[in-house]
């Protein structure tokens, strides 16, 4: 079994997403090394593309080497996509091409990779910085307390959507995710968090960097006819923050289009790799629709949980040992 990871190691988000105050690498490095140890060879900085060269655009890529997808498929008897959600959701408001407006992996990712001591050319520093976090989920989290050890000056995270209870209601939330406040050990270090906030625009410093953004309230607000919710602005309630280092968290929508084009492979109403988790017909769970690939893990399902990964890529490997073999017996 081979893994192509376009990086210099594998890992992933957890590597180059999470910081090391949240989760220490030596977990992945010892589950790599098992894995190795088991018959696993890691190709690290090799990128899989299409025949035609691709800019794909991530702020993980650190690809050295080069191998088309056509070459994989005719090389290898099968093969699974596995590559995650890492379009990151934009945020098209005027301004966005201001200096000092990055996506929060553009962040993460040189920080970690300082911290395992590589040297980041360009790394973005928050210190003595208004440092703004534009999405309340654990990216955002992870960007506060990251701003927070470099020395910002101020720390603020806003959210669209209304401030979380105290306490979700079990009765109408299980078995799903329950809604409720989570406050991290990084807003415990020191932040400022506001909920049902748009962001406006960017104002720049005259210099073409941001100095300041500019924002609205909004509330929540059901439909009488469809019964979904809507964002309705209030009026008069814009306000204005300093701002020197805004960090876009606003999750991920979808796998990098190029890496699934460059498969030939067809893409549900999300973007996402089309492969459904149950056997169908003569088709394989996690089959896609190019003959021999099969697609696992948020590339599949779109930006979810470690956990649904990890689910996923056990009952994936079961569909290809069921594929190579005629029948597998390792567990769901």
């Amino acid at each position: 079994m081979t893994v192509f990871e376009k990086n210099d190691a594998p890992g992933g988000l957890l590597r180059y997403g999470i910081p090391d105050f949240k989760m220490e690498k030596s977990h992945i490095d010892r589950r790599v090394e098992q894995m190795r140890q088991e018959g696993v060879v890691f190709r690290n900085g090799v990128l899989v593309q299409g025949d035609a060269p691709a800019d794909l655009g991530t702020v993980l890529c650190t690809a050295g080497q080069r191998i088309s997808a056509s070459r994989v498929i005719e090389d290898f008897d099968a093969v699974v996509l596995a590559g995650g959600a890492e379009a990151p959701r934009d945020l098209g408001v005027p301004g966005r091409g201001l200096q000092g407006v990055h996506f929060a992996l553009e962040f993460l990712t040189a920080q970690n990779r300082v911290v395992s001591g590589q040297e980041v050319p360009g790394q973005i520093i928050a210190r003595d910085r208004h440092v703004i976090v534009i999405g309340g989920g654990d990216t955002g989290s992870d960007c506060v307390g990251t701003s927070n050890r470099h020395g910002a000056r101020s720390v603020t995270q806003l959210e669209l959507l209304p401030q979380p209870p105290a306490s979700e209601n079990k009765s109408l939330t299980w078995p799903y995710w329950p809604v409720r406040l989570r406050t991290s050990s990084s807003h415990e270090e020191g932040c400022e968090r506001d909920w049902s906030i748009t962001t406006k625009r960017f104002r720049d410093d005259g210099n073409g960097r941001v100095q300041a953004l500019v924002a609205a309230r909004v509330e929540w607000q059901r439909d009488p006819v469809t019964g979904q919710s809507r964002m309705v602005e209030i009026p008069d309630s814009e306000f204005e923050l300093p701002a020197d280092l805004v960090l876009l968290a606003m999750g991920f929508v979808s796998p990098l289009a190029s890496v699934l084009e460059a498969f030939g492979v067809e893409k549900d109403a999300r973007a996402n790799v089309r492969a459904a988790t149950e056997e169908g017909g003569a088709q394989l769970p996690y089959a896609t629709s190019r003959p021999k690939v099969f697609a696992a893990g948020d590339m599949r399902r779109g930006q979810s949980l470690v956990v649904w990964a990890i689910r996923e890529g056990r009952q994936c490997a079961r569909a290809v040992d069921a594929f190579l073999m005629g029948s597998s017996d390792l567990p769901r």
